[in-house]
């Protein structure tokens, strides 16, 4: 089975996240094996960043959304592990800056696209905009409802422009969250993570998936596709973005640029 299209979210299609089975791995076992696909994918990544950066016609902007302890992070750090850091760089959206509330809540992201030859990753995004925003009731649902389509016609901006967008959504049952909360709180070195929010957001699970539903469902676009990745299983969620993003890059049939000399008339003193 193509992972890639089978955790694509078709344009226009309606997204229930109960038909998706957080605890799937489409076949694929834990073990050996799929760690070693995995490192394979990994490398090929490694490969096909150096050829991104060497061609400098194309970025990459890999996009990750989650509920609360969804992975992001953990995805972040291990499918990227293998990457040149001269050649990524990741963003990462808190709650907007005053410097950035007096803005259009466009402008913080689109300064921190990355640049042809670069993969950047958003840890994030300005999807927080019709998420927390429509949850909370931050802004009045005139302005948060209009945001899907400027959303789409900034994605296609980037894309008409040289920027690959792909984006995640890391799926996690409300019993797996609460799971990674208890693991959290017994682990001395990963209580820092843990806030009162956190616990507190947790009552909004209903909202969150039905602002997730709509956001699937109106923004999985052909230049800017989402994936909804099962997270329950840490092992499969690597397994499964890292393939997306090999392959990904693959479809843009990069190719080394020539030299810029030739080298047969390069001579040693």
């Amino acid at each position: 089975m193509n992972i890639r299209k089978a955790l694509l979210v078709k344009p226009g299609a309606k997204v229930k996240l109960s038909d998706y089975d957080p605890d799937d791995t489409l076949g694929h076992k834990k073990g050996e094996h799929t760690d070693a696909k995995t490192d394979k994918a990994c490398g090929r990544l490694d490969s096909l960043q150096y050829l991104l950066y060497a061609e400098k016609k194309h970025a990459l902007l890999a996009i990750f959304q989650a509920l609360d302890a969804g992975g992001k992070d953990g995805t972040i750090r291990h499918v990227m592990s293998g990457i040149n850091p001269q050649g990524c760089v990741v963003a990462s959206f808190k709650q907007p800056s005053p410097e950035e509330m007096a803005h259009d809540f466009l402008w913080r992201v689109h300064k921190v696209v990355p640049p042809l030859g670069i993969v950047g990753v958003f840890n994030r995004s300005h999807y927080e905009d019709v998420l927390v925003v429509r949850v909370h009731n931050l802004v009045p649902k005139e302005i948060w409802s209009a945001r899907y389509d400027q959303i789409n016609s900034f994605e296609q901006t980037l894309s008409a422009n040289g920027v690959t967008v792909v984006k995640f959504f890391l799926h996690i049952s409300k019993e797996e969250q609460k799971k990674r909360f208890i693991e959290r709180i017994d682990d001395p070195d990963r209580r820092w993570k843990i806030s009162q929010s956190d616990f507190m957001e947790r009552k909004f699970w209903d909202d969150y998936i039905k602002a997730y539903e709509e956001v699937l469902r109106r923004c999985s676009t052909q230049e800017a596709p989402w994936y909804v990745i099962p997270a329950n299983k840490k092992w499969f969620r690597n397994f499964a973005v890292s393939r997306i993003l090999v392959e990904t890059l693959e479809d843009l049939k990069m190719k080394y640029p020539k030299p810029t000399v030739d080298v047969k008339d390069l001579k040693w003193k």
